[in-house]
């Protein structure tokens, strides 16, 4: 897992540099213009997500929960931007305070029961997010090449274990390697049916039964379906399972 450098305090920080982003690509659109990565959605139901998904992952950080936590209703009589604003303000003040190891429920069959585990997922969730809202306004921001390696390794140790632990578990066994060009990390994710992942570095020219490469920028937004990259080959089965964006 690659972790170096990266602390409750960097993911919050990140947390609120893209949220002043994603904030402002939504204050700029029409709430009623479609977003270009996610059809079928448009920017006042971006809006309205980021509020449910803040409202609702912030909830196990505040309450400390052991336990899944059913979702409350939404809150009435605010404007979408009202409900976001309150969210904002909410998520960054409870990340700000809540230690990275603090026991708390998290999503993942392959993650540590630990608060850390949702500062990470707040902040990915929120680049995400930040991008889809600046595609609506068509000023898409880089994303800083370290934050990529980090959200890659989300993917891959945590997020698509998730996947498979859903409601469709899938029979694909297989390997793949994932490899940025532009960084050194490099990752082997071994998936066999029916059992969690194992995820551990790739060594200098191995390969698996599916192949992905590319700069980290681009390996990250593909594994959430918001790029197209065209290093990929091998097995479309085991690439299929990495790439978790779909529906997100």
């Amino acid at each position: 897992m690659v972790q170096t450098g990266w602390t409750a305090q960097r993911w919050t920080a990140v947390f609120i540099e893209q949220a002043e982003m994603f904030r402002k690509a939504v204050a700029d659109a029409d709430p009623a213009a479609e977003v270009p990565t996610r059809p079928g959605w448009t920017v006042q139901d971006l809006v309205i997500h980021v509020g449910r998904f803040l409202e609702t992952s912030t909830e196990y950080l505040r309450t400390g929960s052991r336990n899944p936590i059913k979702p409350t209703p939404p809150q009435s009589g605010l404007s979408p931007l009202e409900y976001l604003d309150l969210q904002l303000v909410g998520a960054s003040e409870i990340l700000t305070a809540v230690p990275g190891n603090r026991p708390v429920w998290t999503f993942s069959p392959s993650a540590p029961d630990l608060a850390w585990v949702w500062h990470r997922r707040i902040a990915h969730e929120t680049v995400l997010r930040r991008f889809d809202a600046q595609t609506v306004v068509r000023q898409v921001a880089a994303t800083d090449a370290d934050l990529c390696v980090d959200g890659i390794d989300e993917v891959l140790t945590t997020i698509v274990a998730a996947k498979l632990d859903g409601d469709s578990p899938s029979t694909v066994s297989g390997t793949a390697v994932v490899r940025s060009t532009d960084v050194p990390e490099s990752w082997l994710i071994s998936l066999t049916a029916g059992e969690v992942p194992e995820v551990r570095a790739a060594a200098p020219g191995e390969e698996g039964d599916a192949q992905v490469t590319g700069e980290a920028e681009l390996v990250y937004f593909w594994l959430w379906n918001r790029m197209n990259l065209k290093e990929m080959t091998g097995d479309r089965q085991v690439l299929d399972v990495l790439q978790v964006g779909r529906g997100h």
